[in-house]
């Protein structure tokens, strides 16, 4: 489960996630987060995608992990 917090992305930026929420037609779980860096803009991606693991470009882990 995806718990609010700060999380760090395996490129490095950093992001708080304000919480898990359901889209309205399809039931699917969402993450709702926004960055910490910029304009501080808000997003939201699927749950699935969020806690998969990647790998990509040498790098092989969580494609997102809870640093606070």
């Amino acid at each position: 489960m995806i718990e609010p917090g700060i999380y760090e992305h395996f490129k490095g930026s950093r992001y708080e996630v304000v919480g898990v929420g359901t889209h309205t037609e399809t039931g699917e779980a969402l993450v709702f987060y926004r960055t910490l860096y910029g304009d501080y803009s808000f997003w939201v991606r699927p749950l699935a995608m969020f806690a998969e693991h990647v790998d990509r470009d040498g790098y092989t882990g969580p494609r997102f992990r809870r640093i606070a």
